[in-house]
């Protein structure tokens, strides 16, 4: 998830403010200072089409309690996803050729969960370690891989649900041999993930900064590239939530850049070359 760019803003300090508090009090954002062109560049249409004078008027009608399909939209305008598949690579191999199989020891369900998965290249690349896992231990006894992958943003859920990329897209990360062995292409020359890797995903939209207890307890979390975008204080606090949501000696990847505070308070280091993986005390 990253900030777009854009064009110079007419929007006041006192404007810019406001729409600031209101999100990182919404979504936990921390917008820094002197980006208010990106305001522009990302609210611009969405002003217009809801006949809205000001980015003032704009807070006032978004900044109250409840579910409100335009301040989903502001939201949903001021997050991007950035990802690709197999994102820096050796999270994954260690995920597939090392815990996998330590899971599968136990002969119980493996449960992961994928934070901020945005449009499905991340759970799904999981479940292709997952399967290809599978295929290379027939006969172990654990059992499959389920994986909840969440998102703050409804528009980019809906795709990631569909399952369906364009080349562009799969560019980014996926290899030949497992595009072919994975995915099917359609007569758009659009490709969609094949069911036995789409079947194992289940998307739903959460928001970091509320409770996520109601997931449910997980072998493995994905939270990787997200934490960086929310202040310390939110950071410790979904660090803490995801402890608890933890199964005893549970595991948790970040991104190559994410250390924040009170990391140690809740886990312990595991080195592996050429990174490190989280694991719960």
């Amino acid at each position: 998830m990253v900030f777009k760019t854009g064009s110079a803003s007419a929007y006041s300090d006192s404007e810019y403010r406001s729409f600031r508090e209101f999100l990182e009090k919404s979504c936990g954002i921390v917008l820094g200072e002197n980006k208010n062109y990106l305001i522009d560049s990302r609210l611009r249409r969405i002003i217009r089409d809801n006949g809205i004078t000001s980015l003032s008027d704009l807070v006032r009608k978004v900044d109250r309690a409840g579910k409100d399909p335009l301040k989903q939209k502001v939201i949903d305008a001021m997050t991007t996803n950035e990802t690709l598949w197999f994102r820096d690579r050796h999270p994954f191999e260690f995920f597939g050729n090392v815990l996998l199989p330590e899971l599968a020891e136990t002969g119980q369900p493996v449960n992961i969960w994928c934070a901020a998965s945005s449009s499905g290249q991340e759970p799904y690349t999981i479940s292709i370690c997952a399967e290809e896992f599978k295929k290379r231990n027939a006969t172990k006894s654990g059992k499959d891989v389920s994986v909840i992958a969440t998102d703050i943003c409804t528009e980019i859920l809906e795709q990631a649900k569909s399952g369906v990329y364009e080349m562009l897209a799969l560019n980014r990360g996926m290899s030949n041999d497992r595009l072919n062995r994975y995915f099917i292409e359609n007569q758009q020359g659009q490709w969609k993930v094949k069911p036995e890797i789409q079947r194992r995903v289940e998307f739903k939209q959460l928001n970091l900064k509320e409770s996520f207890s109601g997931l449910g307890r997980f072998d493995v979390v994905f939270c990787r590239n997200v934490l960086i975008y929310f202040s310390s204080e939110l950071q410790n606090q979904i660090l803490k939530n995801i402890y608890g949501v933890l199964k005893p000696g549970g595991y948790l990847f970040l991104g190559g850049s994410e250390t924040p505070r009170g990391l140690n308070d809740y886990f312990e280091v595991r080195y592996y070359t050429p990174g490190v993986v989280y694991k719960k005390k």
